[in-house]
């Protein structure tokens, strides 16, 4: 992937010392780099321990980190993603997690985003991911579709699945124009 960066600010509310308060913060988009393997995979796990992400292990984010964009505030990395080649036609959203205290401020659409531009400047007109957070996904312009749909993704990654026989997971898609 190349350099991703771009940098927008978010603001919510905050309880504040018995009052709520405005607070603003500036999140960089960027692509990943060395120093994140470890935040990253801190994340991933967590999503992971609940079932919610497969896990990546040191060496597999080391070796696919072309691959990741991050979300950072205040110099910590609080979100990832990244994109997946399934086909010449096909790309699939990957290890998409905000951590705690940072979702629902935009930041996870922002990444979104970022791989939407990669896969339009890679010339891939169909992006799908698998997910438990469908009406996030509808409201950034995926539709609800059948996972059988995507043999790629069912025979490079869902027969090492666990869930294999048993996936409750949705399958999305966005096609570009």
């Amino acid at each position: 992937m190349r350099d991703v960066v771009y940098l927008f600010i978010i603001c919510g509310k905050r309880q504040e010392e018995s009052k709520m308060a405005s607070v603003c913060k500036d999140v960089l988009c960027r692509s990943a780099v060395p120093e994140d393997v470890e935040p990253l995979y801190q994340m991933i796990s967590g999503y992971a321990e609940r079932g919610i992400m497969l896990p990546r292990s040191r060496e597999v984010l080391t070796r696919q980190l072309e691959l990741f964009i991050v979300a950072e505030v205040d110099g910590e990395v609080v979100g990832c993603g990244s994109l997946c080649k399934l086909g010449a036609d096909l790309v699939e959203i990957r290890s998409l997690g905000i951590s705690e205290g940072h979702k629902g401020m935009g930041i996870g659409s922002k990444l979104v985003e970022g791989l939407i531009i990669e896969a339009r400047r890679q010339r891939i007109p169909k992006i799908m991911a698998l997910t438990y957070e469908v009406s996030f996904f509808i409201k950034n312009g995926f539709d609800v579709v059948s996972k059988e749909i995507f043999p790629e993704k069912v025979w490079t990654d869902c027969i090492h699945c666990s869930k294999q026989n048993n996936c409750d997971e949705i399958a999305v898609l966005k096609v570009l124009n």
